[in-house]
């Protein structure tokens, strides 16, 4: 059984989260700079068994897409044409920041650190990898 790897797009900074062999545990692995995206997963697949990817999906409260899936899609039919042996989920990331946020705050994090913009895309990310793993 391989991992399952959850991407938590951003215009600048992409989260990754990742579960364990079993699928049981999900665990914020980094944050890549989106441009490095496609490159770093193709480095950690290779080195990693990795049999689905999940893609937060930006919506809106009424349910319409964010304004932010329009850059998701064309990194979507990248990551479908450069790493097509790995299937591509989406999952609705309403919410994940504000969750992530909340989550250093109940962690005891300080100010400084919540201000990590990076931290709180890796936590966003464990938060959609989370939510797959417990609706699955």
């Amino acid at each position: 059984m391989g991992k399952i790897l959850a991407i938590d797009f951003g215009k600048k900074r992409t989260g990754i989260a990742v579960t364990d062999e079993l699928q049981i545990i999900a665990s914020g692995l980094t944050t890549v700079n989106t441009e490095d995206l496609i490159s770093f997963l193709k480095k950690y697949i290779s080195e990693n068994e990795v049999e689905l990817f999940i893609v937060g999906k930006p919506k809106q409260m009424n349910n319409t897409d964010s304004e932010s899936e329009a850059l998701i899609l064309p990194l979507l039919k990248k990551l479908e044409k450069q790493i097509p042996q790995i299937p591509l989920l989406r999952i609705d990331e309403r919410f994940t920041s504000k969750m992530a946020f909340q989550t250093m705050i109940d962690g005891g994090l300080n100010k400084k650190q919540r201000r990590n913009k990076a931290l709180i895309d890796e936590i966003s990310a464990t938060i959609i990898l989370q939510s797959y793993l417990y609706n699955k």
